[in-house]
């Protein structure tokens, strides 16, 4: 019989998707001590185990080659940037992989941090609890211009929630989607045009070479002083020292982050700044996008094929 072993801990309390393997795959291993998996210990865990279930634990070459036995790798999650997928096509393993299952869960956040920043409600909640009642102005969402960097799965699921605010929406991306921006009244933009022009922009890239730090200190100096920024993709995608800076000298209005270059983050004196909200990588948390993400998994377990530049997965 063939050997499952599922490393990601979310998935493995998981009552639904600890069920559903199980009927596939009875005499599957879960990380039920709550492990944080991680070098010679991720090796001992997935060792003579012909299929594993992973999320955020780091498969490299000398992963792969501690490793024979393992054929295929199901991804829990949409990310793949813990994969060294290189090494994972010379080494024969596939990959079992599922982009966009956690759409609306991202989209629906970066609504709800961009209204919570533009209406500073975590810092008036802040201070009705401690007996205030401010009266802070705020701003509208509705018929704002929104930057969308990044225009994958998750961007078109924001660009069609964002048409019942009535906003203009902008989006840059390194590909070209002329029909649906046409469809959803969407415009290409120049990543300069988009910062300068946008009330909020909103990062939906992933992190690779391209995209490390592509929001810089002289990036966030083209955006307006009274815009607001959001990262719901990944960390390292913002020089995050320049944010704060911008950030305390009143060059940016806000920024939220559900995602950093270290987490947890390492920066209290960015996390106290009273415009600026921070949420512990939460975007696709949502009960709803786990079940979607935890299913998606156990079809990719049968359902995979070896990672292939430009083809297989998404972005490689």
């Amino acid at each position: 019989m063939t050997r499952v072993v599922v490393a990601s801990r979310t998935f493995s309390r998981h009552p639904v998707l600890r069920k559903e393997l199980l009927a596939r795959y009875p005499d599957a291993t879960f990380n039920d001590r709550g492990l944080r998996l991680a070098g010679d210990a991720l090796v001992r865990f997935l060792d003579g185990h012909a299929k594993a279930i992973t999320a955020l634990e780091k498969l490299d070459a000398v992963t792969f080659a501690a490793l024979p036995a393992l054929k295929v790798v199901s991804k829990f999650g949409v990310g793949f940037e813990t994969i060294d997928l290189d090494a994972m096509a010379k080494a024969g393993v596939r990959l079992g992989w599922t982009g966009g299952v956690n759409r609306r869960s991202v989209a629906e956040l970066v609504i709800a941090l961009t209204i919570a920043l533009l209406r500073h409600l975590p810092e008036a909640g802040g201070e009705v609890k401690r007996g205030g009642w401010p009266q802070l102005p705020g701003r509208q969402l509705s018929e704002r211009t929104v930057g969308i960097v990044g225009c994958g799965h998750v961007g078109k699921d924001l660009a069609q929630l964002l048409r019942a605010f009535g906003c203009r929406v902008l989006a840059h991306d390194v590909h070209d989607f002329p029909d649906f921006y046409a469809e959803h009244g969407i415009e290409p933009a120049g990543l300069e045009k988009l910062l300068k022009e946008s009330d909020v922009v909103t990062l939906h890239v992933p992190l690779d070479a391209t995209t490390r730090n592509i929001i810089s200190a002289e990036r966030l100096g083209w955006m307006k002083p009274d815009a607001v920024l959001i990262n719901t993709a990944r960390g390292g995608v913002v020089d995050e020292r320049a944010l704060k800076a911008a950030l305390t000298n009143g060059r940016l209005a806000g920024a939220a982050f559900d995602v950093f270059t270290v987490e947890p983050p390492e920066d209290p004196e960015l996390l106290k700044l009273p415009n600026f909200i921070a949420t512990p990588h939460i975007g696709g948390g949502a009960e709803e996008a786990v079940l979607a993400m935890g299913c998606a998994a156990i079809e990719g377990l049968d359902d995979n094929r070896i990672p292939e530049p430009g083809v297989f997965p998404d972005g490689y």
